[in-house]
């Protein structure tokens, strides 16, 4: 129990140690998402920008960008040990492998509210955005992440078994990122495409959030009317989902004797 914990937190202080190390490299990613989202909600809002419009927006896409870097570090990461041939020296670990991408992801998350912090105090001041930051809102963005987190194992998962699905990686991405209903209100959707959005794993979260930053509404309040509770629920059966599809492609992986080739 000990191994494994000494080597979880190594892994999570190895990846700070090497987003620090290219630093530059994280900050120029920082402001191409912060182009990105100018673009984004000048050409939705049809070249004009209502903060209250913005504001919303904003919610949904800092939301995303952690979702983003908690799938990508899963998957991509892991095609990086693949590719380099350490991956089966990193199942040698006395920690799972699924413990030592936790640590990764942790160490992630560590690093994107940075650079959230960093991207949201430069939005407030070039749109004049003004909500207010509670505190409520933090254990939703945890409880959504965990539905992330899921999400993310499925995607590593397929990695390991097929090594590359970089395109369908970038596509659920883009789809987290439209379909989340960040920049497009859910009831402005098709019906059929409305479903779909509501299925994503970021969806449920953003909505919460929205209703705690935006309408002022208590944890108690989200819990009652039940869309609290739909999240939790929503976040649980994904993290059961991505861990169990990640269990049984690493199986199958190792019975194929595919594990470390790329």
């Amino acid at each position: 129990m000990r191994s494994a914990l000494t080597a979880f937190l190594g892994e999570i202080r190895k990846c700070l140690l090497i987003s620090w190390t290219y630093k530059v490299n994280t900050f120029i990613s920082l402001f191409t998402l912060g182009f990105i989202f100018i673009g984004i909600v000048f050409f939705v809002g049809g070249g004009k920008l209502d903060p209250q419009k913005v504001a919303s927006a904003l919610i949904g896409y800092l939301t995303w960008m952690y979702a983003v870097s908690a799938i990508s570090d899963l998957s991509y990461g892991l095609r990086g040990e693949i590719s380099a041939g350490t991956l089966e020296q990193l199942e040698m670990s006395p920690a799972p492998i699924g413990l030592l991408l936790s640590g990764r992801v942790i160490a992630n998350i560590m690093i994107s509210t940075l650079q959230v912090i960093i991207m949201g105090f430069i939005m407030f001041t070039l749109f004049n955005i003004r909500f207010p930051l509670r505190v409520e809102a933090l254990p939703v963005l945890l409880i959504t992440l965990v539905g992330v987190f899921g999400f993310g194992f499925i995607i590593a998962g397929a990695m390991l078994i097929f090594k590359q699905v970089e395109s369908f990686g970038n596509l659920l991405n883009n789809a987290l990122a439209f379909l989340n209903g960040s920049f497009l209100a859910l009831s402005s959707m098709p019906t059929w495409l409305a479903a779909i959005a509501r299925t994503l794993p970021s969806t449920q979260g953003i909505v919460v959030i929205r209703e705690i930053l935006l309408d002022k509404k208590s944890i108690a309040t989200t819990w009652r009317d039940g869309s609290l509770v739909g999240l939790i629920l929503h976040s649980a059966v994904y993290l059961i989902i991505g861990l169990l599809i990640f269990s049984i492609c690493e199986r199958v992986a190792k019975d194929r004797g595919s594990l470390g080739q790329y």
